[in-house]
């Protein structure tokens, strides 16, 4: 693929072959972030795991300490008081049946993230095909599962995300824009790199954490020491 002329610039600035301590790698990395816009801050960790075991899944949720710099717009499948306690906590769409029936005829997908009461998950479970590709289905792990819907609405809100292996075992999750500074994406990453070592699995053998790097919505990665 051919990359632009921004980006070979701003690659000339990282040396490839090295994996910087954090501090230095987003320094760097920040340098590369030469967009005019603010770009996303992602972090890409390649695990010695395989995906394809049950027992070797990486998965959870982190509130980030400085959020992620965009707003989510949140879903909350309820009824009753869940209903009225999900309004008051700020949901942008509260509703039962008449949205998950929006979901299915009319490819509605105007939210970020999915929360539901247990009670309502037989409903949600129709539209589990149409969610499940786009990362959207409700889970108990990622805490979007739960009779908590002022907790889930207001860590979503605060900056919550979850993060979870993909099929070559490498976790991408974003951790902030640029015009956070480098101290903040520090805190961000530092709170989501020790919730993946927390969450190594048992039967995980060898080197777990096999690669780190960041890198811009534009630039190129910069490598971590792990």
């Amino acid at each position: 693929m051919k990359q632009g002329k921004r980006y070979l610039e701003a690659a000339k600035l990282v040396e490839s072959a090295k994996a910087y301590d954090i501090g230095e790698a987003v320094n760097v990395m920040l340098q590369t972030a030469t967009a005019k816009f603010d770009e996303s801050v992602e972090l890409h960790v390649k695990l010695g795991v395989d995906s394809r075991h049950a027992d070797q899944q990486v998965r959870g949720v982190v509130v980030l300490p400085n959020g992620t710099g965009k707003t989510k717009k949140v879903l909350v499948i309820a009824k009753g008081a869940k209903a009225d306690e999900a309004q008051a906590a700020g949901a942008d769409y509260v509703g039962g049946e008449e949205l998950i029936n929006k979901i299915k005829n009319e490819n509605w997908f105007d939210f970020d993230v999915c929360v539901t009461t247990p009670d309502m998950m037989g409903l949600v479970g129709r539209i589990g095909k149409v969610l499940g590709p786009k990362g959207l289905m409700p889970n108990p792990k990622s805490g979007t599962v739960t009779m908590d819907v002022t907790k889930a609405v207001n860590e979503i809100k605060a900056g919550k995300v979850e993060y979870r292996l993909d099929k070559t075992n490498i976790i991408h999750v974003a951790i902030g824009k640029k015009s956070f500074g480098a101290e903040k994406i520090i805190e961000n990453y530092q709170a989501i790199y020790e919730a993946i070592l927390k969450a190594k699995p048992s039967s995980a053998k060898g080197q777990y954490v096999r690669s780190i790097s960041i890198s811009s919505t534009m630039g190129p990665g910069v490598r971590v020491k792990a």
